[in-house]
């Protein structure tokens, strides 16, 4: 009974630390990309 929430609670922090993870990848691959584009553009 009382190891229930605390397993709940790494769970749920493991979760919101996946979802941190997938999102710093996602804005660094979003700027890769943006940075792409305006260098492409930039260039003759």
């Amino acid at each position: 009974m009382v190891q229930a929430p605390r397993t709940h609670i790494t769970n749920c922090s493991r979760g919101i630390r996946n979802a941190w993870h997938f999102y710093y990848a996602l804005v660094l691959v979003f700027k890769a990309v943006c940075g792409g584009f305006s260098i492409a553009l930039l260039t003759p």
